[in-house]
C-alpha cells in the first residue's frame, strides 16, 4: 500500500490527539475502576475496527484484512505482556492509585521504542530477502520457548531487573519512597529519581523483549510498515484498561502460552514459505483471510480450555476444603 507522508503524519497526529485526549481523563491519580476501564477498553477496540473498516473502503480488502490479523496477534502477545506487567507492579510496591499513570508512561515509551523496530525491520526486508528465513527461525524458536516456559509451571514469578535497568539505578542515586505522580525530586541539594520513574523505565525497557518476536510476527502477516506501525499502536494504546480489566483474569488463561506458541510457529512457517517463494521455488503461500481465521481460532479455543481448566481446579479445591 502506497502511504504517503501526509497520511504518515495525519495518522500519528490523529493517535497523538487520541493518547491526549486519554491522558486527560486519567490525568489525576485514582484508582481505575472495571466501569472506566471497560468503557475505555471498547473505545480503543472500535477505534481500531473503525481503522481497519477505513483501509477496507479505501485500499481495499488486502491491507484491511493484513491490518486486522497484525491487530489481532499484538493484542493477544499484549495480553501475554500483562502477566509481567502484574509482576513489575508488585515488586516496585505500586500504589493502586498511580498505576495508571506508570502504564500510560510506560506503554508511550513502548510504543517510541517500537517504531525504532518497525523501522529497522522493514529497511531490513527490502534491502535483504533473507531476513524473512531468520524471522521465521527466531519466531518457530520462539514458540518452543513458550511451550518450555509453560511446562515449566513456575508458581512462584518474581520480576528480574534487566541490565538497562541495573545501569540506571547504580548510576542515578534514587529513594525507596513515592512522591505522589513525581519522577524526581531534590533532597539535601541532589536531585534524586523515584521509584515512579524506575518502575515506568522497567515497564518501557522490558517492552524491548516483547517486541523481539511480536515485531517478526506481525512482519510475517504484512510487510506494509503502516500497517504494522498502526496495528501496534492500537493494541498498545488500550493496553493500559486492558490490565485494569483482566489483571484478575490472568491468572485463569492458563494455557494462553501454548495458544500463542502455536500462533509465533504458525507465522513462523508462513514466513519460510514466503522466503522460499520470494527465492524462486514453488510453494505455497499461506493468505491473509487464512492466517486471520487461524489466529482467531487458536485464541478462542485456548481461552476456552483455559477458562474449563481452571473452574475444574476450583471445583477440585472446593471439594477439598469441604472435606
Amino acid at each position: 500500500m502506497d502511504v504517503s507522508l501526509t497520511m504518515w503524519v495525519l495518522t500519528v497526529v490523529a493517535l497523538s490527539a487520541f493518547i491526549a485526549v486519554d491522558f486527560f481523563f486519567g490525568r489525576k491519580p485514582h484508582e481505575v475502576s472495571l466501569r472506566e476501564a471497560g468503557t475505555w477498553t471498547i473505545v480503543w477496540i472500535v477505534l481500531a475496527c473503525l481503522f481497519g473498516l477505513g483501509l477496507l473502503v479505501f485500499a481495499g480488502g488486502q491491507p484491511s484484512g493484513e491490518f486486522f490479523a497484525g491487530y489481532v496477534t499484538e493484542k493477544s502477545l499484549s495480553v501475554d505482556n500483562l502477566f509481567v506487567f502484574v509482576l513489575i507492579m508488585a515488586k516496585f510496591s505500586v500504589p493502586t492509585q498511580y498505576q495508571a499513570r506508570v502504564l500510560m508512561v510506560g506503554v508511550l515509551i513502548a510504543l517510541v521504542l517500537r517504531a525504532c523496530f518497525i523501522a529497522a525491520g522493514a529497511a531490513l526486508i527490502s534491502t535483504f530477502s533473507w531476513v524473512f528465513y531468520l524471522f521465521g527461525a527466531f519466531l518457530v524458536w520462539t514458540a518452543w520457548k513458550l511451550i518450555q516456559e509453560a511446562r515449566a509451571d513456575e508458581e512462584d514469578e518474581e520480576f528480574e531487573e534487566n541490565r538497562f535497568l541495573k545501569m540506571v539505578e547504580r548510576r542515578f542515586p534514587a529513594t525507596d519512597q513515592y512522591h505522589g505522580t513525581r519522577m524526581t525530586i531534590r533532597e539535601n541539594g541532589r536531585r534524586l529519581m523515584t521509584p515512579m520513574l524506575i518502575v515506568m523505565l522497567a515497564i518501557g525497557s522490558t517492552d524491548i523483549l516483547f517486541a523481539l518476536d511480536s515485531i517478526p510476527a506481525i512482519f510475517g502477516l504484512t510487510e506494509d510498515p503502516y500497517i504494522v506501525f498502526t496495528a501496534n499502536a492500537f493494541a498498545l494504546m488500550g493496553l493500559r484498561q486492558l490490565y485494569f480489566l483482566i489483571g484478575g483474569l490472568l491468572r485463569k488463561l492458563v494455557h494462553l502460552s501454548y495458544g500463542l506458541s502455536i500462533i509465533l510457529g504458525f507465522i513462523g512457517v508462513k514466513l519460510f514459505l514466503h522466503a522460499l517463494h520470494e527465492s524462486g521455488v514453488h510453494v505455497p503461500e499461506i493468505s491473509t483471510a487464512l492466517s486471520l481465521g487461524v489466529i482467531c481460532a487458536v485464541l478462542a479455543v485456548t481461552t476456552v480450555t483455559s477458562l474449563y481448566a481452571t473452574r475444574g481446579e476450583r471445583a477440585r479445591e472446593h471439594t477439598d476444603s469441604s472435606v
